[in-house]
């Protein structure tokens, strides 16, 4: 990565990028640490300052593409909540583009239901035996597709919600949105005339996570209109940790871009600061210097899972030894005063008990990223419906009750109480369907099945199309048997990991939105981008995460690289080294402070002597429990 700024400040370079004379498209290079919010919203202030009136002149806007709402919250505070500068989520920023073009979204709705019914109908006429699970749940998926093409014609507006379960009639789901704003984006030069019209400042924050379809189609408009379109493009190669970012971002800007690096950091402490440039220098020669005078304190701690009964205890143990090499107290208290991170969701799962609901799913590589964001279709059903109008009626906040049941509910629509020659009657069967959802909890914790079965039975709430052939078996065929398939391939995995997770219990499901809103004392490389601790504990066990796509164990030399490796490596594809190195970098890279390796090994000898060769830590730094 070139280094552009030796004779410029990196927060002049991005400003004089957003030159609406000369636009110049970047690539900010930032570590870990860098403050690249920080220069993000410093270059904007400045436009709001010199130049913001010519936008404003031409009904223009500046476009900030943030990860999350909090982001967006912070970054619009930060700038006043000025209506000069557009900053959203990518699903909320890809939804305003295409929600004016009705006709467009129906065409390609459209083609995209004809393939995948006329796919579904080919896997129909193939199967041998019609009286399995499968093929009776593939005709439901094909019922539900049909009645969604038909229905396509009334519909006269399309509705979306970037933070919300999408699963009305004339709803786009979240994947929808991303796939048809790519699509357009890259195909159709009237909507790249509007993109570059409305928005001739975009700019990207964690773009190596942004979506690899989207990136590339902003790439083309940039290419089409680099005379009048500025695309500011802020990340860290090093820190991608979703599967559908662009893994070579960073790797083929073009040569007339500019490429700012900032190589401060100013979160971690010396010591900290120089083991994450080791971890990452077999990647890149981007080293970091630190902004902090102190040194902070690293520790490593191996521990022989072989003979490791009670880990909770060793980590408690851990702990309190923490709290003397630091002389920092508050390491005593881990639940309280410390952030545990753990290297792979299988971990968290585990330990904070919603493993029966998370790893099914987690299975199904395509299902990964909207699970770990929340917005994989029936999540929301449970999270953002069923979970609030709960705990609203156990509170006996019936004001709230109200308010979810008829702002979602289908029995309370407008056209269907406007319609009906009941209406009081269609609201007393709303109260009775709530009432019945809510007995499920009378000294019990419901499964998820049964409550599917009550929604699905009641009518309280629409059911995501993927969720429809498991309640119609859960309510119709409850007690049916079914033949399976001896044909793997003619089996559904979405289906089957959905049919698993929804044996787990309520309360385990809380326990997973209560991770992946970052609530619990566990936390993993997505829940915590951008976020920082003062006292770090990250865990790393090969045998809890049980996960194929990453072992530390191969980055530690105690385990060698599996075929699949090499044969990657030598493919030039991604390696499971090379992500955990990522994820590692990542979750290190949050200490303020002090940092805790706790490393759970079948061959503690080998990651001694791995770590140890590599310069990793010093000799007193290596802590063998």
């Amino acid at each position: 990565m070139s280094n552009s700024t030796t004779s410029i400040p990196v927060d002049d370079e991005i400003f004089n990028c957003l030159s609406m004379d000369n636009p110049k498209s970047f690539f900010l290079f930032t570590g870990a640490g860098s403050g690249k919010t920080r220069s993000l919203v410093e270059a904007l202030k400045r436009l709001q300052i010199e130049n913001i009136y010519r936008l404003v002149r031409n009904a223009q806007k500046v476009a900030v593409i943030t990860y999350t709402n909090a982001a967006c919250d912070e970054i619009k505070n930060r700038l006043d909540f000025d209506s000069s500068f557009h900053v959203s989520t990518i699903h909320s920023f890809a939804w305003e583009l295409i929600k004016p073009f009705i006709n467009d979204i129906k065409k390609w709705l459209k083609h995209s239901l004809e393939s995948e019914i006329a796919e579904l109908k080919e896997q129909q006429s193939k199967a041998r035996n019609t009286n399995t699970k499968t093929y009776i749940d593939r005709a439901s998926k094909i019922e539900a597709k049909n009645k969604r093409y038909i229905f396509l014609e009334n519909i006269r507006k399309f509705t979306y919600n970037p933070n919300g379960d999408n699963t009305s009639r004339d709803s786009l789901n979240h994947s929808e949105v991303i796939n048809i704003a790519s699509d357009f984006i890259m195909n159709r030069p009237l909507m790249q005339n509007i993109l570059v019209h409305k928005y001739p400042i975009l700019l990207i924050d964690e773009s190596q996570d942004t979506n690899k379809e989207l990136i590339d189609a902003f790439f083309t408009v940039q290419n089409k209109k680099s005379e009048c379109f500025t695309l500011g493009m802020f990340g860290d190669t090093m820190q991608r940790i979703y599967t559908d970012g662009k893994i070579d971002l960073g790797q083929n800007i073009p040569d007339t871009w500019a490429k700012p690096t900032k190589v401060i950091n100013y979160r971690c402490p010396k010591r900290i600061i120089k083991f994450i440039n080791k971890i990452r220098s077999s990647v890149d020669s981007h080293k970091q210097i630190a902004y902090k005078d102190n040194d902070g304190i690293i520790r490593f701690f191996i521990v022989d899972s072989r003979n490791t009964l009670n880990k909770m205890k060793i980590e408690s143990d851990i702990s309190s030894q923490m709290a003397t090499f630091s002389g920092d107290t508050k390491w005593k208290d881990l639940d309280a005063d410390v952030k545990i991170l753990t290297l792979e969701h299988h971990m968290a799962a585990k330990r904070g008990g919603f493993s029966a609901f998370f790893d099914p799913l987690y299975s199904v590589n395509k299902l990964k990223t909207s699970l770990l964001d929340g917005t994989l279709p029936g999540v929301s059903l449970f999270a953002n419906l069923i979970l609030p109008i709960i705990y609203a009626k156990q509170s006996e906040d019936q004001f709230t009750v109200a308010r979810i049941a008829r702002k979602f509910s289908p029995l309370l629509q407008k056209d269907i109480l406007q319609s009906s020659l009941d209406p009081i009657g269609e609201i007393n069967k709303a109260n009775k369907a709530v009432n019945s959802l809510f007995a499920l909890w009378d000294n019990n914790d419901p499964l998820l099945n049964d409550i599917l079965r009550e929604v699905f039975n009641s009518g309280i709430f629409q059911i995501p199309d993927t969720l429809i052939p498991i309640a119609k078996r859960l309510l119709n065929n409850s007690d049916t048997s079914f033949e399976e398939s001896s044909d793997t391939s003619d089996r559904d995995t979405i289906i089957d990991a959905w049919e698993d997770a929804l044996k787990c219990s309520f309360s385990q499901f809380e326990e997973y939105v209560r991770y992946i809103s970052d609530e619990s004392i566990f936390g993993t490389h997505q829940g915590i981008k951008g976020l920082e601790f003062p006292r770090v504990m990250v865990i790393l066990d090969d045998e809890e995460a049980r996960g194929f796509l990453f072992s530390y164990e191969k980055l530690f030399g105690a385990k060698e690289p599996s075929e699949t490796d090499i044969r990657n490596q030598r493919e030039g594809k991604e390696t499971s080294i090379e992500r955990t190195r990522r994820l590692f970098y990542v979750t290190c890279s949050r200490a303020e402070e002090s940092l805790a390796i706790v490393a759970y090994t079948n061959e503690p000898e080998k990651v001694k002597n791995y770590v140890l060769s590599e310069d990793w830590f010093a000799e007193n730094e290596v802590i063998d429990v």
